[in-house]
């Protein structure tokens, strides 16, 4: 058991997470000075370790942190003190600040102890991004749209998904269209348009055709879409797409949608809760080209249960062959109120080398294809702390995935679950202005949310 205090925080946020690297988290025990509930202490000699560090700026006590860890331990971790969910904004803050990208890659190395790898990837993705994307126009934001339904939940999942009963989703649409007009009042007032709309979930396709179709064309017709540059339907489970569906996306303007198979290998969607069969991957995929759908994404995740970098290989090359033009590489995050953190609390701290394997061959295998990475975040409770990467061919990358990174635009998020960011370009900040999640509560409370859009957002 590790004992670890220190001295100059106000609280462990971002410390859990750079010690879970390391450590089992069963085995050890942060204090420090300002702690309104101190945990359980032991007396000092039933301590394995240790570790008592002071430091003046959150930094600072991290590397001092690191460097006691990285040598108790052995472990070199590739993204070094780094904790934060988006790598890729901190290497262009670099680059803009010191000027070029050799100085922010010492700097990622020196001291924020990142790997050359790691380094020389998000300033890749930065300069990529920077080079096919130009800065958001100043009157377009990004849309999200959520559809809070799934077929049934996910081994690893703890979204706010709910079971796809068709009542429920007629009541949950009902008030949808409501806040659809009364926020495109607020912008078309102000000449504000969606630069991209995503609508996402949950699952949309839980959806019928004649639901989404109306969906669609509500939101065509209440917005400003003459400049749009992206407009996705999370297609999602295979198991809840047809070719009607897929019809209805392409002919409202969708010209991207995400087919998620997670896996190809029948035996671990059956572990995890999917009710598709590859075949029906394959079948998606197929009736996606066939009414035109000029881009699609492919969601892979690398860690699942059972899984080696053979079996991830062999679902990658499948994408591959399917004509993926995206493709996104997870690393598996178990969330909290997950059945399989329920089952082992710790499965994804004991999938660290198996994900290692996996990214490596995902990385290599995608870049001999001519896929390259355009857009990079991180989550808690990744196994092995490492990084969920998109990946596209041809320059057909998502505008709205890297905006939403880049944190430089403000997004209006409809739906039960949403969070809108309005943007303050001269503070350079953003401020939440939440819907709630629970879309029955939503439902009742639509007037606050419209309220709140009209009051923060605008």
């Amino acid at each position: 058991m590790y004992k670890i205090v220190l001295h100059g925080i106000k609280n462990k946020y971002g410390f859990d997470e750079l010690v879970k690297i390391f450590l089992h988290p069963d085995n050890f025990t942060i204090f420090y000075d300002e702690m309104e509930k101190r945990p359980e202490e032991l007396p000092d000699s039933e301590y394995e370790h240790i570790i008592e560090l002071t430091g003046k700026e959150k930094n600072d006590l991290k590397i001092m942190l690191y460097n006691s860890l990285s040598e108790i331990t052995g472990i070199k971790h590739e993204w070094g003190i780094l904790t934060g969910v988006r790598p890729v904004k901190l290497a262009g803050e670099l680059i803009r600040k010191l000027g070029s990208n050799e100085a922010a890659k010492e700097k990622l190395t020196g001291y924020y102890l990142l790997s050359e790898e790691k380094a020389d990837l998000i300033i890749d993705i930065y300069n990529y991004q920077q080079e096919i994307l130009s800065k958001p126009p100043k009157d377009g934001i990004g849309m999200y749209i959520g559809i809070p339904f799934c077929p049934t939940r996910c081994l690893y999942c703890a979204f706010a998904s709910n079971k796809a009963v068709p009542a429920e989703i007629e009541r949950y649409l009902v008030a949808l269209h409501k806040e659809i007009d009364a926020v495109s009042a607020m912008m078309n007032e102000k000449g504000i348009y969606p630069e991209s709309i995503y609508i996402g979930g949950g699952t949309p396709t839980t959806l019928n055709a004649e639901q989404l179709d109306g969906l669609m064309k509500h939101v065509n017709e209440a917005f400003d879409v003459s400049k749009i540059r992206e407009f996705t339907v999370e297609a999602g489970r295979p198991d809840t797409i047809d070719k009607d569906k897929l019809e209805v996306i392409r002919n409202n303007g969708g010209d991207r949608i995400s087919i998620n198979p997670q896996t190809m290998k029948n035996e671990t969607l059956e572990i995890i809760g999917r009710s598709h069969k590859s075949e029906d991957i394959i079948k998606s995929f197929e009736e996606a080209h066939e009414v035109g759908i000029p881009c699609i994404n492919a969601d892979l995740i690398a860690g699942l249960q059972g899984e080696d970098e053979n079996d991830f290989a062999a679902s990658l090359l499948k994408m591959i062959e399917l004509g993926a033009n995206n493709i996104t590489v997870h690393t598996l995050s178990v969330k909290k109120a997950s059945r399989l953190i329920e089952e082992d609390k710790y499965f994804h701290f004991k999938q660290a080398e198996v994900v290692r394997k996996q990214l490596a061959v995902g990385r290599k295998i995608l870049k001999e294809h001519g896929y390259r990475p355009y857009y990079l975040y991180r989550q808690k409770n990744m196994a092995g702390g490492l990084e969920n990467t998109g990946y596209c061919k041809d320059d057909l990358l998502s505008p709205y995935n890297i905006r939403i990174m880049e944190e430089e635009q403000t997004i209006v998020a409809l739906g039960a679950g949403g969070i809108s960011k309005r943007y303050y370009p001269e503070e350079n900040r953003l401020e939440r202005v939440p819907n709630v999640t629970n879309y029955q509560i939503y439902i009742e409370r639509l007037d606050e949310m419209i309220q709140r859009k009209e009051d923060n957002l605008f």
